[in-house]
C-alpha cells in the first residue's frame, strides 16, 4: 500500500507512470468513455481547509471512475472536536478505500497516514501541494514545455512566496531533472529542509535549481513562469505587510517579456489580479491556466487508479 503525501517519496519513473495513466484516462474522459476503474470504491475527502478545485476534482473524479465521494469538513466529524487524529484514521479507513486530506500541518497528514489502513492522498498542506504539481506537469507536457526524455531542455521559474507551491516545484524539478529558478523576496525563502532535499535530488537528476531575490534575473529565458497568491489561508493578518514586501514580484507584461517568446504562464488558482499577476497576463494565458485547472481532475484520477493498482 502506498500513500501520496509528498513528491519526496516518489521516483521519476513512478511519477511518469501516474502521468501516463492520467493522460490515458483524460483521453477516455474527453471521448465520454468512463471506465469503472474504481467501481464501488469509496473516497473520504476530509477538508480542514476550504477549497473549490480540490473538492470538485476529487468528487467528480471518483464518481467518473465508478466510485463514490464522501465530503467531510472538520465541522462534520469528531476530528474538529478534538478526537485524536489516529482514532479518526483508524475508524474511517475501516469504512472506505481511499482518503484525501486537505489540512494545515504536514505532521497531521503523516500521523493520519500512519494509522490508516488505506492509501492517503495529500490534498494540500502548508508544506506542499503535490496533486497540484501533477496537473502542472500534465499542462507543461501538453503545451510542449516538458519531455521526460529531455528534461534539461526546460527552464521553469517560480516567482513569489516560498510556500507549499514553491516547495513542490523544487522537489519535482529535483526528481525529474528540469531546471528551476525560484525568486522570492528576502525573508520569504523556501524551507531549508525542502531546499536541501531538492538540491540532493538535483545532483542525481542533473537539474539546475537556483534561488534569486530579483525576479527579473530569474525569469530570463524561461519556458514556464508560475506563481501563487502572496497571502495564503491563515495569513490574512499579514496581508498589508506582504503586499509591501512583494512589491516588484507581480508577473506582468514587463516581467514575462524577459522569458522566451513562446513561454507559458501557470497559476494554481485562485488568482488575485493586481497582486501576484496582472489582469493582462492572466487573460493572455487563460487557456493554459484553465487547462491546468482541468488537469486537476485528470491527474488525480490517474493517481487514484495508480494507488489502487
Amino acid at each position: 500500500m502506498r500513500h501520496f503525501l509528498w513528491l519526496i517519496d516518489y521516483s521519476k519513473e513512478e511519477i511518469k507512470e501516474i502521468i501516463d495513466l492520467a493522460f490515458q484516462i483524460k483521453k477516455e474522459t474527453k471521448a465520454k468513455i468512463f471506465k469503472p476503474y474504481l467501481k464501488n470504491n469509496q473516497l473520504a475527502m476530509i477538508f480542514e481547509k476550504s477549497s473549490t478545485r480540490t473538492r470538485v476534482s476529487f468528487e467528480v473524479g471518483i464518481n467518473q471512475l465508478g466510485g463514490n465521494g464522501l465530503f467531510l469538513s472538520s465541522r462534520d466529524i469528531q476530528l474538529g472536536r478534538g478526537e485524536p487524529i489516529k482514532d479518526t484514521a483508524r475508524v474511517i479507513s475501516r469504512m472506505v478505500d481511499l482518503i484525501m486530506i486537505r489540512t494545515f500541518g504536514q505532521d497531521r497528514l503523516e500521523e493520519f497516514a500512519k494509522y490508516s489502513r488505506v492509501p492517503v492522498i495529500n490534498g494540500l498542506t502548508d508544506l506542499c501541494h503535490p496533486v497540484q504539481l501533477l496537473a502542472d506537469l500534465m499542462t507543461m507536457i501538453e503545451f510542449k514545455k516538458f519531455d521526460f526524455e529531455n528534461p534539461h531542455n526546460t527552464l521553469a521559474v517560480y516567482v513569489g512566496d516560498g510556500n507549499n507551491m514553491a516547495h513542490s516545484w523544487a522537489i519535482l524539478a529535483g526528481k525529474l531533472g528540469f531546471n528551476l529558478n525560484i525568486a522570492t523576496p528576502k525573508g520569504y525563502e523556501i524551507d531549508e529542509f525542502i531546499k536541501n532535499k531538492a538540491l540532493e535530488f538535483a545532483k542525481k537528476s542533473g537539474a539546475k535549481i537556483n534561488f534569486y531575490s530579483d525576479p527579473k534575473e530569474a525569469v530570463k529565458n524561461a519556458d514556464v513562469v508560475t506563481t501563487d497568491t502572496w497571502v495564503s489561508m491563515g495569513q490574512e493578518d499579514e496581508k498589508e505587510k506582504r503586499i509591501k514586501d512583494f512589491r516588484g514580484f507581480e508577473v506582468d507584461k514587463k516581467l514575462i517579456s524577459l522569458a522566451k517568446n513562446d513561454a507559458i504562464f501557470l497559476h494554481c488558482l485562485p488568482a488575485y489580479r493586481g497582486y501576484e499577476v496582472s489582469e493582462e497576463i492572466f487573460e493572455k494565458y487563460e487557456d493554459v491556466i484553465f487547462t491546468e485547472a482541468e488537469n486537476r481532475l485528470h491527474g488525480q484520477k490517474g493517481l487514484m487508479v495508480w494507488l489502487k493498482k
